[in-house]
Order: C-alpha cells, then sequence, then structure tokens
C-alpha cells in the first residue's frame, strides 16, 4: 500500500476556471503520506512531468496521484516508473467541463473526486504479474483447411513453431475438393485454380511447422502459455503448446432439411458442394442440357438458416461459368431473392452478365415438380411481375456456410469442452472490437468457424488470429492480460479461508478462468483471467480480489466522501460506470461540454458485472440517496466487452431487492441503464432525470447517522 504519496494537481484545460485550486490543494497539507502537494498550469508538458519525477527521485514517492484530464487521455505522459503506482483522477472532464464554473457544488465535486483517489491510492497495492513456469512459445493450429495452413504459414514467418493439426489423412479440406475457385485476384474476372495447393507445398518448406495428420485431440488443459494438449493419432503424444488457433473449418447445411427444393426426392437436385466435387471427380463430365441455381436454399430463411452466408452467389456463378465452359450447349439459370458479390466480385458478376446462355432472375420458388423425366421449376414474386415456369435437368442448391462444432478441441474446462457459441453456432466474440477472440483466452477462430467467409478473407483471417496467439505468448510471458485491459498485470487472488464453495465464481466468468475441485472449490487458471472483475461481483464472501481493484478499496472509496445534510440543495448520487462504453461516453459528452448535474459522483468499474452488492449497500449506509449503475449494452447483439457483465448485473437484481427491503428502502434507489459508446448525448439526460426521481423520491432516511 502506499507510504509515500505525491498529489499534483493540473489548472490548465479550463480546470482553474472551474474550481478554486488552492482548495484543492488543501486537501492535501493534513494528511500524513502525502509527501508532495503541487499545482501546475499544465501537468502533462515537459515542464510538468519533470516537475513529478525530480519529485518521485528527491522524496522517494511511492504513489503518485495526478488530477487532472481523463485517465483515458495522456497514458503514454504520466506512465512513471513501473515500482510507482499511478492513479489519475478526473477533474476536467466529469468537473470543469461539465459542471457550472465556479460554483460551490462544482467545488465539492472535485474535491469530493481527489478525496476517492487518495482513499483508492491507500487502500490498494501495485499489482505483481503472475508468470507461470516454463511458457511455452509453440502454436497449435487445429484444422489442415486453407485457413489452418494459412494460419500455420504466418506464425512460422515470425519464428515461432507451429504444431498443425488435422483429423483427415490430407491438408486442405473444403479448399482441396475445389474444381475451380471463385476470382480472388485483379481482373476478378477469370476462374481461378484452387490456391489451397499453392499453400501445402509453401508449408512443405518450413522446418518450424510440424504436420499431424489423421490425429484427433483427446484434451486440452492448462492455460495461456501452459497449454497441456494431449494428441490420438493411433498413439498418444503430448504437447506442451503457448497458445491455439481454432481454424476447424465449415460444413454446408445440411441439405436433407431441403425437401421442398426437391433434394432427397429427385436424383439430379444436388448441393453446390456435391455438384463442385461431381465436376472435380469426373473428368470429362457430360453435363445436362439446362441446368438451374437455387440461391439462398435453406439461407436467410426463419426456418433454416437466417443469415447470409457471403459465398453462394459467387460459388454459383462460378459453377455457371464452368458449366459453360466444358459444356458450350448447356443454359444455366440461376433464381435469387438477391445477388450479392461483395466488393471486386462484382466484376465477376459483370462478366457472367455477358453470356447469352446464363439467366438471372430474382423470384421465390413456389414449386419444383417432376415432368416428362425433367423437373419443372415454377418461379413467383418475379420482376416482370407474373409467375414462370422452367423446365431443367439438374437443380443445384446453393447451400449456405455453418461452422464446424468446437467441442473436438475437447478443452478440460468447467465450463465445457468446446468454445461458447452464439445462436447460430458460430465461436463467439466481440464481433466490433475483437473479432478473433473466443470466451476462452490464448484460443483465436479464424475463417469458418468464426464466421462465413471466402478463401481470400479465410486467408486474411488466418493471419490476424496468428497474429493474436503470438501475442498472447508474449504477454504471457510478462504476467500481462490481453484484450480488452491490454498490459494489466493484476490478477485475482483469492482467500480461501473464506470461501464456501458455493461456485457464483466458477459459474459466472464468462471465460472458464476457474476449474474446480471434487469438493467445489475454485481453482484459479490465471492466464485465463481477462481481469474484468465479474468474480469480484459475483463473490458473496468477498473472497476475491486484485491488488488494484478489490471489495476494499472500493467501499474506501465509496466511504471517503462527505454526505451533506441539506437534501432539498444537495442530494447525493453514486454512479458505477463501466470503464469500457459507458465512461468513454461521459468523456465525449463533456468534450461536447454538455452539461449535467454537479450531485453525481461517479466510480469506474472494470465491468458492470463486477459490481459487488457491499458497495451497494455501503453506499445506502453512508447515506447516499441513489445509486445509478450505467454499462454496456446486454442481449443478443450485446456491447459487454467481458460478453455478459451487464445481463449479470440484471440477473443479480433479486439480491440487490433483498437487501433494500432489510434496509426498508425503496426500489427505485437503484437504478441501471445500459449505453454505447456513441451514446454520449444520452448521459446528461440520463443523470438528470434521475436525479429529479430521487428528490420526487425524498432523502435516504440513513442521511447523517
Amino acid at each position: 500500500m502506499a507510504h509515500r504519496i505525491g498529489l499534483y494537481i493540473c489548472s490548465g484545460c479550463n480546470i482553474g476556471k472551474a474550481v478554486d485550486v488552492d482548495k484543492l490543494m488543501e486537501l492535501g497539507s493534513g494528511d500524513e503520506k502525502i509527501i508532495a502537494c503541487k499545482r501546475h498550469a499544465s501537468l502533462c508538458s515537459n515542464d510538468g512531468l519533470n516537475l513529478i519525477n525530480e519529485d518521485i527521485e528527491s522524496d522517494k514517492l511511492d504513489s503518485v496521484i495526478i488530477a487532472a484530464c481523463s485517465p483515458r487521455i495522456k497514458t503514454n505522459s504520466f506512465n512513471f516508473k513501473e515500482e510507482i503506482l499511478t492513479e489519475r483522477v478526473n477533474i476536467r472532464e466529469q468537473v470543469a467541463w461539465t459542471l457550472e464554473e465556479m460554483h460551490e457544488d462544482t467545488l465539492m465535486a472535485a474535491e469530493d473526486y481527489i478525496r476517492m483517489g487518495l482513499a483508492k491510492v491507500k487502500s490498494i497495492n501495485l499489482p505483481k504479474p503472475f508468470i507461470a513456469e516454463n511458457i511455452s512459445s509453440e502454436v497449435l493450429v487445429v484444422g489442415g483447411g486453407i485457413t489452418g495452413i494459412t494460419a500455420a504459414i504466418e506464425g512460422a514467418k515470425a519464428g515461432y513453431k507451429v504444431h498443425l493439426i488435422e483429423k483427415e489423412a490430407a491438408l486442405g479440406g473444403y479448399s482441396a475438393k475445389l474444381y475451380k475457385q471463385i476470382p480472388w485476384e485483379y481482373p476478378y474476372t477469370r476462374l481461378a485454380e484452387p490456391v489451397v495447393h499453392n499453400k501445402i507445398d509453401e508449408l512443405k518448406k518450413f522446418e518450424n511447422i510440424q504436420t499431424h495428420l489423421s490425429t484427433t485431440i483427446k484434451s486440452i488443459s492448462g492455460q495461456p502459455g501452459d497449454f497441456r494438449v494431449i494428441l490420438q493419432n493411433g498413439q498418444e503424444e503430448k504437447l506442451h503448446i503457448g497458445a491455439i488457433v481454432a481454424a476447424m473449418g465449415w460444413k454446408p447445411y445440411d441439405p436433407n432439411k431441403l425437401s421442398h427444393l426437391g433434394y432427397g426426392r429427385f436424383p439430379k437436385v444436388l448441393s453446390s458442394p456435391e455438384f463442385e466435387e461431381l465436376v472435380k471427380n469426373s473428368g470429362e463430365i457430360n453435363l445436362p442440357e439446362n441446368i438451374l441455381f437455387i440461391q439462398c436454399a435453406g439461407s436467410r430463411d426463419k426456418d433454416h438458416l437466417p443469415y447470409c452466408s457471403n459465398v453462394c452467389c459467387g460459388t454459383s456463378l462460378k459453377q455457371a461459368r464452368y458449366i459453360r465452359e466444358l459444356s458450350p450447349d448447356s443454359s444455366v439459370f440461376i433464381i435469387y431473392k438477391d445477388m450479392r458479390t461483395l466488393g471486386m466480385y462484382e466484376n465477376f458478376y459483370r462478366e457472367a452478365q455477358k453470356d447469352n446462355q446464363l439467366f438471372l432472375t430474382k423470384g421465390e420458388i413456389e414449386s419444383i415438380e417432376e415432368k416428362n423425366n425433367r423437373l419443372l421449376v415454377k418461379v413467383k414474386d418475379t420482376p416482370m411481375g407474373q409467375n414462370i415456369g422452367i423446365e431443367v435437368d439438374m437443380i443445384v442448391l446453393a447451400t449456405g456456410m455453418t461452422p464446424a462444432g468446437t467441442v473436438d478441441l475437447n478443452l478440460a474446462y468447467r465450463l465445457g469442452k468446446g468454445l461458447p457459441e452464439l445462436k447460430y453456432e458460430f465461436s463467439d466474440s466481440h464481433f466490433i472490437c475483437f473479432p478473433y477472440e473466443t470466451r476462452r483466452t490464448g484460443i483465436y477462430a479464424a475463417g469458418g468457424l468464426r464466421a462465413p467467409m471466402d478463401i481470400p478473407s479465410s486467408m486474411e483471417d488466418a493471419g490476424g488470429a496468428m497474429l493474436k496467439a503470438i501475442q498472447n505468448i508474449e504477454s504471457a510471458k510478462r504476467g500481462e492480460a490481453v484484450h480488452p485491459r491490454s498490459g494489466d498485470k493484476s490478477y485475482p487472488e483469492m482467500y480461501m479461508d473464506r470461501c464456501t464453495d458455493c461456485k457464483r465464481c466458477t459459474e459466472e466468468c464468462p471465460f472458464g478462468s476457474y476449474d474446480e475441485n471434487e469438493k467445489g472449490t475454485p481453482i484459479l487458471n490465471p492466464n485465463r483471467c481477462r481481469r474484468c472483475g465479474i468474480c469480484v461481483g459475483s463473490c458473496p464472501e468477498r473472497v476475491i480480489s486484485f491488488a488494484d481493484y478489490s471489495i476494499n478499496s472500493v467501499s474506501a472509496m465509496i466511504k471517503s466522501i462527505p454526505i451533506p445534510d441539506e437534501f432539498e440543495e444537495k442530494p447525493r448520487i453514486l454512479a458505477f460506470v463501466c470503464e469500457n462504453d459507458a465512461y468513454p461516453a461521459f468523456d465525449m459528452a463533456a468534450g461536447k461540454r454538455l452539461k449535467h448535474s454537479a450531485f453525481v459522483r461517479i466510480i469506474p468499474v472494470r465491468c458492470l458485472g463486477s459490481v459487488n452488492k457491499v458497495w451497494v449497500m455501503d453506499a445506502l449506509s453512508k447515506g447516499y440517496d441513489g445509486i445509478l449503475q450505467i454499462g454496456c449494452k446486454p442481449g443478443d447483439d450485446y456491447q459487454c466487452h467481458f460478453i455478459h457483465g451487464s445481463e449479470l448485473t440484471e440477473t443479480r437484481g433479486e439480491n440487490i431487492q433483498e437487501g433494500l427491503e432489510t434496509m426498508m428502502l425503496e426500489p427505485e434507489r437503484i437504478r441501471t441503464e445500459f449505453v454505447e459508446i456513441t451514446d454520449y448525448n444520452k448521459i446528461a439526460e440520463i443523470i438528470d432525470n434521475y436525479v429529479e426521481e430521487i428528490e420526487l423520491i425524498g432523502p435516504n432516511p440513513f442521511k447523517g447517522l
């Protein structure tokens, strides 16, 4: 804990015009642990930083409090020696830019934020990293398709040893089954030979790639930097792995579910992968005179796949092209909902439209019947405004892409053998900020396992996932967290004497950081942890804490603020604000100089799911009139950086309500709001509306006790 603190207050960026900085300086004059207390017109300038660094040396400071701009700003400037505990107190965005200048309530807010900063520094420790022994720099790539092959090559190029495992007897996956590939290079008009064969040849040139064919995974245990992998290929083989790229690929949507489109009823109705394999394996194939393609076969359909698979339209155009090349007398019909040829593939679409024997029309399939040994396809809702019928010899269904199952990873995790999935079974991640991350730290999804995508996109995806895997290994060597709290050296510390084996931490951790023994006692894997603090919020016994984020540190901040007795003039509301979306939204609102009530005191939290019931009860016991929780949006399209932290806040509400009933307080004294980072224009309204509601409810009866 801090023993020699330096308090530095900036008066620049309008802070000195909004509050009396001399009054703020008085807060540090009577505290025996504050060795240096100084002000400066620009702390982030060379002069300001030199002032702080000189004091660190001369006064032997172990902690520095910077009362200035948001902790999200000037992070490199206020980056002192590693052994210096640095706390940022935001009196610019939260006070000077959002509250009335030179008003007593504004000064009180600034003073309270400095009090909270002091209380926090006195109750936390400088994090010391957890570094596992014998960190491995080897990467495991699971899946030998085009994604896995590319990932392995990129890892080898970066100088890392890569183990590539494939359950089949040969590499290539679905890419190796292609007769031709959709054009993927300029001018995007000519069919390409499958690139996977060249990539396999390239792979063989790397001595630091070890390929394991006809191999499956028996189990994966451990944590990033120290994964213990057991392979099976006739005999068991043990690997020590630092990180994993999951590239198990995709599989076609089951065409047996498409009997309404003729599959299974008529032998001349094939899926697009079946047709591709037929042409590839048949050599001089005699193609029928008329072939019809049905797009979105089971895709963009609420009864099957509700999404677009991205490559189906290009695949049908490709197959139509080589049909015309192999059989110039054949005619091709394509019935589509919409033709989606993204980016430069539009050039290929335009080229295909020049073929007079390729007929394309928008429409919905009404029925498919057999007539005179041919197939009669009736199409409705066409652009011509009338139904049409087409007699053909073969139908090809453009089936969508579904992900291969991840249960083959056989993770020895309490929360399951596979990777958590979205409702469409794709590997789950925060699709905006962290596209490659899964909910299992150190395991990165790429290619068709993550989302429907074409071959070039899968290759690019493979490189991104491999770079993330390498980043994870290097972070493990330094004992640092990865995404989204990159560089965080804290980790959960367990005080097991109080543990009751309630299993809340093991069940609620989104990332499977905890295993458990036969009694249900949690076993922490520190390198799996993303430092969200959800386990801190889950624990009823206060067993779990971080060196710089704990039950005691936040409680100390809550209790450090004096609560005025005069409710009518000065109610007090405590706001727990998520640091990922909500807190940046506050900063953006301040940047726009959007004013809000001066009666709110903000405590940033790692995730709304990290808020423990103890903090709420402490605040109400202290006399706060209301508590506002503001976090990221939950739901199917969640924005929570820690998956379900915001959702847990809602489900834990029953426990909070029980606490309120025990204290005989109104349930309205606690409100939870969810915002996106772009909702900065709503911040002032959320705060002011809640302040008005609290004023109507009346003062907390515990005020002054």
